[in-house]
């Protein structure tokens, strides 16, 4: 009950004293004059402080933005690897708009230096709880810096594979044959197995063909090596292989080894395949493949064969 009393008591002192400095105010016009030419240059100052800040953001934009470009230009004239030119124009990116930000913050009177201190605590912070990111920024520089692959190269990692589209700070963007978009993180791709397809002129496109055991053996050699020597694809200052690499249960394994341009190995592989199996089939020489023989027995006790 005290406590009820005594909130009310100073309700009722708050009130008295409002309504004592309205009064005051209604029957002294000149204190709120007085209160309006104390407080209009601070209003006038600060939206003249909001037109500088917008003024400034607008042609700092359009500064960075024509900056880019020409950074984007000298790393062409320069012939700076893509990927590098693209990883460094975001890096310059966010630096200059950082630099923006804290040149407007200094404009409302901001110390930059307190701005800086708390940003590094808080990045501080969030290191810790974004290890992945920093993790795909240090395989992305790592990546730029020992150039496993680059831009327009045709790779192989654990999982995936593609050409390499882009290469961003925490991202690399591969396209796959069946033209799909695949995004890994620098971190995973800078610590995983990589087989580089275009990073070499050449390319050996290995072949292993099984022959039955009664097909003339010689022949087959002798097919193989005409077929590769008779292909415009093959490169014919290198050697062209013919050898038996195997005795399997039921085939000879015969491989053939020949040399083509990198952008040549699929065109000459799936030819390479289908001359081949066609000159076999004119000569009789046969290719072993899984069969099964089903014996099946009659009525009259005699067996018949399905094969």
């Amino acid at each position: 009950m005290i406590l009820l009393t005594e909130a009310v008591t100073e309700d009722s002192v708050l009130n008295s004293i409002l309504d004592e400095e309205v009064a005051e105010a209604i029957n002294d016009p000149s204190i709120i004059s007085e209160w309006w030419s104390d407080t209009y240059p601070q209003i006038i100052s600060f939206a003249v402080q909001v037109i500088l800040a917008a003024v400034t953001l607008f042609i700092g934009i359009k500064l960075i933005k024509l900056l880019l470009r020409l950074i984007g230009r000298s790393f062409e004239r320069g012939n700076v690897d893509k990927g590098v030119s693209t990883f460094l124009s975001s890096l310059i990116k966010y630096v200059l708009y950082f630099v923006l930000i804290m040149l407007i913050l200094s404009g409302f009177g901001v110390a930059t230096s307190s701005v800086v201190a708390i940003l590094g605590s808080a990045g501080l912070t969030l290191g810790l709880g974004l290890q992945g990111s920093l993790s795909n920024f240090a395989g992305g520089v790592l990546i730029l810096v020992l150039k496993p692959f680059a831009v327009g190269d045709y790779i192989q990692t654990c999982s995936e594979e593609g050409t390499v589209e882009e290469i961003t700070i925490f991202y690399t963007h591969l396209l796959t044959i069946d033209n799909k978009r695949v995004v890994i993180p620098n971190g995973t791709l800078s610590n995983s197995n990589i087989t580089n397809y275009s990073r070499m002129e050449t390319r050996r496109v290995d072949l292993k063909i099984g022959i039955s055991y009664d097909s003339d053996l010689r022949l087959a050699k002798s097919i193989l090596g005409r077929i590769a020597q008779e292909h415009e694809m093959v490169l014919k200052d290198q050697d062209i292989t013919v050898a038996v690499s195997a005795l399997e249960d039921s085939s000879v394994t015969v491989e053939l080894r020949v040399w083509v341009l990198n952008e040549n190995f699929w065109t000459v592989k799936w030819g390479l395949l289908e001359k081949i199996k066609l000159a076999f089939d004119e000569e009789g020489i046969t290719i072993p493949y899984p069969h099964m023989t089903v014996e099946m027995m009659r009525e009259d006790g005699q067996k018949s064969n399905i094969v």
